[in-house]
């Protein structure tokens, strides 16, 4: 064995490397820009979506020859197309308002260095390279002071937070204000417990922190009852009263950006209630922007409808009238007149495209009061994604090898296409089934015994090599099962998602027994409700009414009437986002082993709107899989659920076998 290069000139190297990245970095953007120069004189759109594509799926190859995988070539170019888009439009919203082109600003933010506010404000002018002035306030009617009085020259307002919602203060501020929202720029949240150098955990005694950190970190302080919570203004706030505290029995709740700035440290990090968390936040200026023609671009307004019924439907109505997409829709309380309310309205629209100006008209017509409150760039980036046969990764070794019609049920159940004709689409994160969109679902089986231990890292590596193949073989999300079995769930559970995430598979928790719904939802991105649990009419209602798609398999002793009757239970409590799973029934004449029952495939492709998936792997043998794929297929099924092995020496011989089935799925 040829002995290895020292270590520290391996770190050299590496070293030179990432500075030689850094300048390429450096250089693209510096490209991109010119690209933007371009297209201010042709007058193009900032994105072209098909160009994206192809220059990632020509990445994606030229990536596999060089053994990198596809995951990893997307997840690196989708941050750096956004960056690029973020740049172009900058660039070209300067260029068409040169009355705001200046050396420095002077923004007025919640709190003092330190803040999410002072982060959000920071990044927004570092890329539109200015100097910026900050000017900490204590509220948010001091930050719009700033601001009319001609002290600061932008505002940052903090509007919505993704995991705690709307902040209605700002929303009740910008009633009252004559400033327009000139801008917006969305932050990730990462939440850390922030002590003195060398605190540990169990010497924290009293957490300070802004009340929206502790309502978006609620789960993790719940499970540290000891712990006293004194609330601040702001998370700068926060920290220093950490700095200047007299031991190391106080913490704070923010980043670790901010507690740099405090001489603090992180204790404990990802403390939100979910793994994505960002703050949306609002520009606010003295004077309105144009917005260039091909820039995306969000009009906000405020309006209030008149005391009738049916008043605010009419307004919307106008909006769908001229094909105009609303993003968002808020009401608050108008001060004054109890039980009236004014409505917040974002759509993504440029004020001056003809569809905007006739709905604006439309609008003055009906509404008692209505308001433009500012027309801007919007900064929500897209990312560009390749089709699922595009980021398919084959194995070496797999390089070498009349049913009659059912009639409409006319019946206006909830899940008929009499009560909607149109098919189903179900979204979640980068996950699309229903309507065309075919999804593959790997379902894994925990066992107690290899994974006993919450320190069992030898386990968890092998979950995340199996993962990582699960990923490569072209599979979108993995389902969970046997979680109750598990020594330490509560500790596991997070610790498989994380992994899931980060090859960007969803985790679907399975449901077997009723008391598995709490742990399920509090980590799931889905909920699976086996078919144990098809006649608990309890746990179906409770799952109806949560706001996380679900998949429910049909029991395999269940008739297709049964099944829609539980499909109903679930419909009727609210959630709508649901995706059906057949698995075989078992019938008299083999009781043993499940059978496929394509019939019931047929009825339901014809009379639900719904999507359904198959798990055939319970009623055939592996080497049938590939044959009965292409059959699924053609009776129009939404998806397969493939049961994988979380043991090496069964799962290495699978692989090829499941890598070939879903390229059938997806061909």
């Amino acid at each position: 064995m040829q002995k290895p290069q020292p270590l520290n000139q391996t770190r050299e190297q590496i070293t030179h490397l990432d500075n030689e990245l850094l300048s390429l970095l450096a250089e693209r953007r510096r490209l991109s820009l010119e690209v933007a120069r371009s297209k201010e004189v042709d007058v193009r759109p900032i994105r072209d979506t098909q160009r994206e594509k192809e220059l990632l799926a020509r990445l994606v190859a030229a990536g596999r020859e060089k053994g990198l995988d596809a995951h990893y070539v997307i997840s690196l170019y989708q941050s750096i197309i956004e960056d690029s888009v973020l740049n172009q439009q900058a660039y070209l919203h300067g260029r068409a308002n040169p009355e705001t082109q200046k050396q420095q600003y002077c923004i007025a933010y919640l709190g003092a260095r330190g803040s999410y506010s002072y982060l959000a404000a920071s990044r927004y002018c570092q890329r539109r390279q200015v100097e910026m002035l900050d000017l900490g306030c204590q509220s948010f009617d001091e930050i719009v002071q700033a601001v009319e009085s001609g002290h600061a020259d932008y505002g940052f307002l903090p509007i919505e937070n993704t995991s705690s919602g709307s902040i209605n203060e700002v929303y009740d501020v910008l009633q009252h204000t004559s400033l327009s929202i000139v801008g917006e720029t969305t932050i990730e949240v990462s939440h850390c417990l922030l002590g003195k150098p060398g605190s540990k955990l169990s010497d924290i005694k009293t957490v300070y922190a802004h009340p929206q950190p502790i309502s978006q970190c609620s789960r993790y302080l719940s499970q540290h009852k000891d712990l006293r919570l004194e609330y601040c203004s702001s998370s700068a706030e926060a920290m220093e009263k950490v700095n200047q505290s007299a031991n190391n029995s106080a913490a704070a709740i923010g980043s670790t950006e901010g507690g740099a700035l405090y001489q603090l440290e992180s204790i404990e990090s990802g403390l939100a209630n979910q793994k994505i968390n960002q703050s949306r936040f609002i520009v606010v200026a003295r004077k309105a922007v144009a917005v260039p023609e091909q820039l995306p671009a969000k009009t906000t307004l405020i309006m209030a409808t008149g005391q009738k019924a049916g008043a605010l439907v009419e307004a919307l109505l106008v909006l769908k009238a001229h094909q105009l997409n609303m993003s968002k829709l808020e009401s608050r309380p108008i001060p004054g007149t109890p039980w009236e309310e004014m409505f917040y309205l974002d759509i993504d629209a440029n004020i001056s495209s003809e569809a905007m100006q006739q709905g604006l008209k439309q609008l003055e017509r009906i509404t008692r009061f209505i308001k433009v409150l500012g027309c801007y760039p919007c900064e929500t980036v897209k990312p560009t994604q390749l089709s699922n046969s595009q980021l398919l990764i084959e194995p070496n070794t797999s390089k070498a090898e009349v049913i009659s019609t059912v009639s409409l049920d006319p019946s206006p159940y909830r899940f008929s296409r009499a009560y909607k004709a149109q098919a189903s689409e179900i979204h979640c994160g980068p996950f699309t089934i229903g309507a065309g969109h075919i999804g593959a679902i790997a379902k894994i089986t925990l066992s107690k015994s290899l994974l006993q231990q919450e320190s069992s890292q030898a386990a968890l590596s092998a979950f995340e090599r199996r993962v990582k193949q699960l990923k490569e073989a072209g599979f979108q999300a993995v389902i969970l099962d046997g979680c109750h079995s598990l020594a330490s769930s509560e500790a596991i559970i997070p610790k498989l998602r994380q992994t899931l995430h980060q090859y960007d598979l969803l985790c679907v928790i399975a449901i077997e027994q009723a008391t598995d719904m709490p742990l399920a939802t509090g980590h799931a991105d889905m909920l699976f409700l086996t078919g144990k649990q098809m006649f608990n009419q309890s746990l179906l209602t409770q799952a109806g009414t949560l706001p996380i798609p679900l998949f429910l398999e049909r029991n395999d002793m269940a008739s297709y009437e049964e099944f829609m009757a539980a499909t109903e239970t679930i419909l009727s409590q609210g959630n709508q986002q649901l995706i059906l799973c057949d698995s075989g029934i078992r019938t008299y004449n083999n009781a043993n082993l499940p059978t496929l029952d394509l019939a019931s495939l047929i009825q339901i492709k014809a009379n639900s709107h719904l999507p359904i998936v198959i798990n055939p792997c319970y009623a055939i043998s592996e080497d049938a899989l590939p044959l009965q794929t292409q059959g699924i297929k053609q009776l129009k099924a939404d998806g397969l659920v493939l049961n994988c092995s979380l043991e090496e020496d069964k799962a290495h011989d699978s692989l090829a076998l499941m890598s070939e089935v879903v390229r059938e799925l997806y061909r």
